[in-house]
């Protein structure tokens, strides 16, 4: 069973109406980059918990993850009211599959994200591991609206750091917006936009690609990569593509 510790607010930062992210500070066990936590709130007499990754990195002192308020939701609008001085409840051990240690070796390493989803690779690229072990990291990023790019001033500060390695490339779905492709992700991977306009092929030989958030993004990207030859890799049999759905 989950051993769970009070972790208090430190900060709560609106991105828009819905999106924000909570700054904690909790004693939690080490993790890696890309596991996820979980916050729990006695609601009516039950503890009600959430899954969340970690955005920030593990040497980082306080915590970080990035959420979004469901106006029907039961935790989402209590987490999104916190302010500094309040608690939540969060489990000690962190869990969770999704790091670098569980992806092969590459050339070119493909994050792609929906929505807040964008958390763990965030976590992943201010670890530092991932730069000495991929030529290139392509994040792709998709959002609804161009508000929904949140952490541009963290993904910025790594371009500037990075600017060999680092490609990034958002897509805004519902308006269009300069550096951004429209539509979906699936459609552009299906008539080649997105390697395109990187300038990078998708292939079983040099690319490995980590997918995470909309479990129909994950399932359909995923279908499509193994169209182009990738695999799906497990720990009996590497291949090229390590997934987590993200609810």
């Amino acid at each position: 069973m989950a051993t769970w510790i009070k972790a208090d607010v430190v900060e709560n930062q609106h991105w828009t109406k819905d999106l924000f992210s909570l700054v904690l500070s909790a004693p939690v066990a080490p993790f890696t980059a890309g596991q996820f936590t979980k916050l729990g709130m006695e609601i009516d007499g039950k503890l009600i918990q959430r899954a969340y990754s970690f955005v920030n990195p593990p040497q980082n002192r306080y915590l970080e993850v990035y959420a979004t308020r469901v106006a029907d939701g039961l935790m989402s609008p209590r987490l999104h009211a916190l302010e500094p001085g309040d608690n939540v409840m969060i489990t000690q051990d962190p869990a969770g599959y999704f790091t670098l240690d569980e992806v092969p070796q590459g050339q070119h390493l493909w994050m792609f994200a929906t929505g807040t989803a964008i958390g763990p690779y965030i976590s992943l690229m201010e670890q530092g591991d991932v730069w000495s072990r991929f030529r290139k990291i392509i994040l792709v990023h998709a959002v609804r609206f161009a508000a929904d790019l949140t952490y541009q001033a963290r993904i910025n500060a790594l371009e500037e750091k990075y600017p060999d390695q680092l490609v990034i490339q958002p897509f805004v779905s519902r308006e269009p917006t300069a550096g951004a492709l429209s539509g979906r992700v699936t459609h552009a991977l299906e008539d080649g936009l997105l390697e395109r306009v990187v300038g990078l092929p998708l292939t079983p030989e040099h690319s490995q690609v980590m997918l995470c958030g909309n479990p129909a993004m994950v399932k359909e990207v995923k279908s499509l990569l193994e169209g182009k030859g990738l695999s799906k890799n497990l720990r009996r049999k590497p291949g090229n593509v390590t997934t987590e759905h993200y609810w």
